[in-house]
């Protein structure tokens, strides 16, 4: 049984980033109850990595005996969490005050991209919008091309998701001291902030410019860099370190002494040329044959159906299947508690008779 084995949380359905963060707490071992708005009439059970190990009751919160069973379900839960727009729960009568009033040690969270006040508060937005205010989304890309979106990792899974269960988990440690809940107010722009700090610290050192592809580690730097192969495939290379960047030069067959000034930024575009050009003389099979395992600091770039049959990978047993689909396996991992999947997805509203019979709500 994982670490969070006897915490009950309640997610109110939503997309993306919610049940992405309700999947990672229900792997570590925590009874994550999903209340969706109505049930599917056919039970069908769509495949989804993020509905695993978690039941689904179906409730009608625009009628007062749906509001009343979740509020005895609150009673009973240490964490509820909701990923809609700011004032949406206080509409249906279940704001923090009522929440709270029906169980004070209640762990309330609250996901948005803007926040719950300012003044983007109400507005529509995605991943691409909350990564741009936070000065993500202008820092990723090459020089002289437009910002990549990151697919939606950064802001939605990073500075959403996954501040979301930090935050839950912090309040959770906090209430077992205090005996008193809170809530927790998860911006996907404060979170994707948060994961820009490092390049605050690197801008006031003179590292870092704010002028993308032209720094150490947004494809400025020859040793920090993806690089096409024979094959039109693609490898990877984070050759930083002094040791790590001599044993590049020697595997790479590269000359030392046109390859010797390393941090001299006036030489990045020269040497990147030339380095460009050898990794186009062999396939990606073949440079992996000569890099991989080694200090050069190397991976073969792969798709995420790639990922799954990579050695290490296998190795670590990183996938698993569920479902009919391969995904990732639980993590991070545990010594002792281990985490676990308890079963696949669940159809909306399945498990309604069973959720509340088991949590003593008639």
């Amino acid at each position: 049984m994982g670490p969070l084995n006897g915490i009950k949380i309640i997610e109110m359905a939503g997309i993306g980033p919610g049940p992405f963060a309700g999947m990672i707490l229900a792997d570590m071992g925590a009874e994550v109850i999903v209340v969706e708005r109505r049930s599917d009439p056919k039970k069908r059970r769509l495949p989804d990595c993020s509905k695993r190990g978690k039941r689904s009751i179906a409730l009608n919160l625009k009628d007062s005996a749906g509001v009343e069973t979740l509020l005895k379900l609150v009673e009973k839960a240490d964490v509820l969490f909701e990923g809609f727009r700011p004032g949406v729960m206080e509409r249906l009568g279940l704001g923090p005050e009522v929440l709270q009033q029906r169980n004070p040690k209640l762990v309330i969270g609250r996901m948005t991209g803007w926040g719950q006040d300012g003044p983007l508060a109400q507005a529509a937005g995605h991943d691409i919008n909350y990564i741009s205010i936070a000065g993500a989304l202008h820092a990723i890309g090459r020089k002289g091309s437009k910002p990549v979106p990151p697919l939606n990792l950064v802001g939605d899974f990073g500075g959403g998701g996954m501040f979301l269960i930090i935050g839950i988990l912090a309040a959770l440690l906090e209430a077992q001291k205090s005996g008193k809940g809170q809530v927790v107010d998860a911006a996907m722009t404060e979170g994707t902030a948060t994961l820009m700090s490092m390049f605050n610290t690197l801008h006031g050192m003179g590292m870092h410019t704010t002028e993308p592809g032209s720094n150490l580690l947004d494809s400025g730097a020859h040793f920090y860099d993806v690089y096409e192969t024979k094959d039109g495939k693609y490898v990877s290379i984070g050759s930083i370190e002094p040791q790590f960047y001599a044993l590049l030069i020697e595997k790479a067959e590269l000359d030392a002494k046109e390859f010797e000034s390393q941090l001299d930024q006036s030489q990045w575009p020269v040497m990147k040329d030339k380095i460009t050009e050898v990794f186009k003389t062999k396939t990606r099979d073949e440079w992996c044959e000569i890099m991989e395992g080694t200090d050069v600091c190397f991976a073969p770039v792969l798709d995420f159906i790639e990922a799954q049959q990579h050695p290490h990978n296998v190795a670590r047993k990183a996938y698993i299947e569920l479902d009919g689909i391969t995904q990732p396996a639980p993590a991070p991992r545990f010594s002792r508690t281990v985490s676990e999947v308890k079963f696949g997805s669940r159809a909306a509203g399945e498990d309604t008779e069973e959720v509340l019979k088991d949590w003593g709500v008639a």
